[in-house]
C-alpha cells in the first residue's frame, strides 16, 4: 500500500484527518524525510492540508479549487489530537444559535490552557481560554466530517459579555445578542453563574434592560443575581472614564458606553 492509497482508505472509512506520527507508524520502513516529502507533494497537488503542526485534514472535492477546509469540518479531530476539551464559542456559536447576523469569517474555539501554539498556515482559527470547559452547557450538531461541539445559547451570551473584546466590543456584542435573545431559556441561566464572573451578568442584565429592552430576561437575570449577595458598582467598560450623572440602575453598571444595536 502506498501513503497516498492509505490517506484515501482511510477518508473512506470516515477518518478525515491523520497525524505525521500514524504515517511513521503504519509506514516504519521509510524515513521520515521520505514520507515528509510524499506529504508535502500531496499538499502541492491539493489533495491534504496542514492545519496544525504534523496533523493533516485530507481536502474534500468541494474545498480543493478554494484550498482551504473550514475549520468546523476537522475541529473535533483536531482538538483530539491535542487532548484538549473545546467548544465553537462567542461568535462561531452565535451562529449556530441563528444570529449570524455578525457572522466572521474565522472559527471562533474556546479550551483550556495552556495556550495552542497553532501553525500560521492554519489562521482561520481563533484561539480563547477558560480555566474550565462547562460540559454540561455544551450542545453537539452532526457534520459532514463528524461532530462539533458549542456552547448553549446561555452560555453563548455570557461569554460575548466577558470576552467582549474578542468579537469587537460591546456594540457587536449587543448586536448579536439581539438576535441570540430568541434562542436563550433564562431558566437555564442559573447553570452558567458558576462558569462566569458577577461583574458579566451585571453587564449582560444591563445590556438586556437598557440596551435591548428585554425587560422579561433582565427582570429573570436579576433575581438570579440576587442569590449572590452584595454586588460592586462597575463600569461597563473598565478601560474608559466613568460617565458622569449617568443613570442609577440596579444592576450597578456606570453605563461609560454609548451603544446603539446594528440594523438587524
Amino acid at each position: 500500500m502506498t501513503i497516498f492509497e492509505w490517506i484515501r482508505n482511510r477518508e473512506i472509512r470516515g477518518k478525515v484527518t491523520f497525524s505525521v506520527e500514524e504515517l511513521k507508524q503504519a509506514f516504519s520502513e521509510k524515513s521520515y524525510e521520505t514520507i515528509q516529502s510524499e506529504l508535502t507533494r500531496f499538499a502541492k497537488k491539493g489533495y491534504i492540508s496542514s492545519v496544525y503542526r504534523g496533523f493533516y485534514v485530507v481536502v474534500p472535492v468541494q474545498y480543493q479549487l478554494k484550498g482551504i477546509v473550514p475549520p468546523v469540518y476537522y475541529i473535533d479531530w483536531l482538538m483530539r489530537y491535542v487532548g484538549k476539551p473545546y467548544y465553537l464559542s462567542l461568535l462561531s456559536a452565535a451562529a449556530m444559535h441563528g444570529a449570524s447576523h455578525q457572522a466572521v469569517m474565522i472559527t471562533q474555539v474556546t479550551t483550556v490552557a495552556p495556550r495552542i501554539k497553532y501553525s500560521s498556515k492554519n489562521p482561520d482559527l481563533n484561539w480563547n481560554y477558560r480555566k474550565q470547559i462547562p460540559e454540561e452547557l455544551l450542545m453537539i450538531k452532526n457534520t459532514e466530517a463528524g461532530v462539533v461541539r458549542y456552547s448553549n445559547p446561555e452560555l453563548t451570551a455570557v461569554d460575548l459579555v466577558q470576552f467582549a473584546d474578542h468579537v469587537g466590543g460591546y456594540q457587536r456584542a449587543s448586536t448579536v445578542l439581539a438576535e441570540l435573545v430568541e434562542a436563550m431559556d433564562m431558566g437555564k441561566m442559573a447553570a452558567v453563574v458558576p462558569y462566569t464572573t458577577i461583574a458579566t451578568l451585571q453587564r449582560l442584565g444591563y445590556l438586556l434592560e437598557y440596551v435591548l429592552e428585554e425587560q422579561e430576561m433582565a427582570d429573570a437575570l436579576f433575581l438570579i443575581l440576587k442569590e449572590h449577595g452584595q454586588w460592586k458598582s462597575i463600569s461597563l467598560r473598565n478601560d474608559r472614564p466613568k460617565k458622569e450623572m449617568a443613570r442609577p440602575n440596579r444592576w450597578h453598571v456606570n453605563g461609560n458606553v454609548e451603544i446603539e444595536i446594528d440594523d438587524l
